[in-house]
C-alpha cells in the first residue's frame, strides 16, 4: 500500500531564503516543504501506475510562477501562505482532480488554499515572522506524485509543466 499525494516543491533558493528568516527550531524538515494538489492517501501497489499515466496524460500549464508570503493557522498547524499564479495553479489542480477521478480515485472537493506546513505545534515566534514573510518567486517547471514512506516522501514520478 502506498500513500499517495501530488505536489509541487519550491525551489531550494525560496527554501533557503525562508529557512534564514524562521526560528530554528522551526525549520526541522524544509525537504517537505510543498503545495499539495491532491491528495490520494492509501493506494494498492498495483494501482499506482494508474495514477501515474492518469498524471502524465494531464495537460501541460505551462510553467507558473509562485512565492511565499504571510502565514496562518489549521488549529495547531502553521503554515506559509503561498501567493503568485495562484490562478493558473488552482486551474492545474483541477485538470488534476478531474484526470485522477476519471481514472477511478476520487479526490475531495475541499476548497483549494495553497499553503505550505511549516509546523504541526503552535510557536508564537513562528506565526509573527511568518505574517510579515515575503520571499523570493520561484518558478514550477514540474509536479510529482510522492509516497510518504515512514514519514519521508520519495518521488515516484515527475511530470513537466510545459512540453518538452
Amino acid at each position: 500500500m502506498s500513500r499517495l499525494f501530488v505536489a509541487v516543491f519550491p525551489s531550494e533558493e525560496a527554501v533557503d531564503h525562508l529557512c534564514r528568516v524562521l526560528p530554528s527550531s522551526a525549520a526541522r524538515r524544509p525537504e517537505k516543504w510543498h503545495v499539495t494538489l491532491a491528495f490520494l492517501g492509501d493506494v494498492p501497489d498495483p494501482d499506482v501506475p494508474l495514477v501515474t499515466d492518469a498524471l502524465a496524460a494531464v495537460p501541460p500549464p505551462g510553467p507558473i510562477t509562485l512565492r511565499l508570503a504571510g502565514a496562518g493557522r489549521f488549529g495547531s498547524v502553521t503554515w506559509a501562505g503561498v501567493h503568485g499564479d495562484l490562478e493558473r495553479l488552482t486551474t492545474f489542480r483541477e485538470d488534476i482532480r478531474h484526470a485522477l477521478a476519471e481514472a477511478g480515485f476520487p479526490i475531495d472537493a475541499r476548497p483549494f488554499r495553497p499553503h505550505f506546513t511549516i509546523s504541526y505545534r503552535y510557536d508564537r515566534r513562528l506565526t509573527t515572522t511568518l505574517e510579515s514573510y515575503s520571499g523570493p518567486s520561484w518558478t514550477v517547471h514540474e509536479f510529482a506524485l510522492v509516497d510518504s514512506i515512514d514519514g519521508d516522501y520519495v518521488p515516484l514520478s515527475t511530470h513537466r509543466l510545459s512540453p518538452a
